[in-house]
């Protein structure tokens, strides 16, 4: 996962001179900025800083999001590495933009459970999903859905999810899963009065029903404020940088 990282962030170097970059590697050992949104009021995770990463753990099927962010974020690429460790049932990963409150748009990888007709189940297999509606439920805005192959346990894996305007794109492992695709509220249809635009908000890293591990959760877009690793300026920021990679 090293050299997955070194490469990510080597891409990310061009682009951090040009848009400002959020950086957060848990090396300080806390989680301040960050808050937990949970579904219903429901028991919160667990969310801990172990040896410089974050293990979260939800053993039930409701997500938990830990977010970040502001108001003011609005275009950008949002990214991070994960490492599932265990599952406590049928597991979810997720990856959200655009936060504001409960409201989100989120793309997420989960097991599918197929019966088969005799009462057995078929192999497992993934899925991805992403949409736009509330952690609580209710209606909700699809926008793409399709198999995918399953998070390997004890493997790092890279989710990444780009918006522009209303345009939503999502990679898996640098492999684009979900192409550019507009969201597109139509207020006409019935439950949809209430919702969002989401042209603004924050970013988020999830899961149910797992233990996992994440890291190197990274922000750029014209709205981020420089912060985590990065420094201020271009020339400290690479600086910053190449002093990170000499680590490896």
């Amino acid at each position: 996962m090293k050299s997955v990282s070194i490469t990510a962030l080597l891409f990310l170097l061009p682009l951090s001179v040009w848009a400002g970059t959020f950086l957060e590697t848990f090396e300080d050992g806390n989680l301040d900025g960050w808050q937990e949104i949970v579904p219903w009021d429901r028991v919160p995770g667990s969310w801990e800083v172990v040896e410089g990463g974050l293990h979260g753990t939800v053993d039930d099927g409701y997500l938990r999001l830990l977010t970040t962010g502001g108001d003011t974020w609005k275009n950008y690429t949002v990214e991070f590495d994960v490492r599932p460790l265990k599952k406590h049932g049928r597991p979810t990963i997720a990856i959200a933009a655009r936060v504001q409150e409960k409201w989100l748009v989120k793309c997420y990888i989960v097991d599918a459970v197929v019966v088969l007709p005799d009462g057995g189940n078929a192999p497992e297999r993934g899925w991805f999903f992403c949409s736009a509606g509330n952690l609580n439920g209710g209606k909700a805005k699809g926008l793409s859905f399709g198999p995918q192959p399953l998070l390997k346990l004890f493997r790092w894996a890279r989710l990444k999810l780009s918006v522009e305007g209303n345009i939503f794109t999502f990679w898996i492992n640098d492999e684009q899963i979900m192409e550019p695709t507009e969201l597109r509220i139509f207020r006409n249809q019935e439950g949809f009065a209430d919702f969002p635009e989401f042209h603004t908000g924050g970013i988020g890293i999830g899961l149910s029903n797992y233990t996992a591990v994440f890291d190197n959760i990274t922000v750029t877009g014209d709205s981020i404020p420089d912060s985590g690793a990065f420094a201020v300026t271009p020339q400290r920021k690479l600086a910053t940088t190449w002093g990170n990679l000499k680590r490896f």
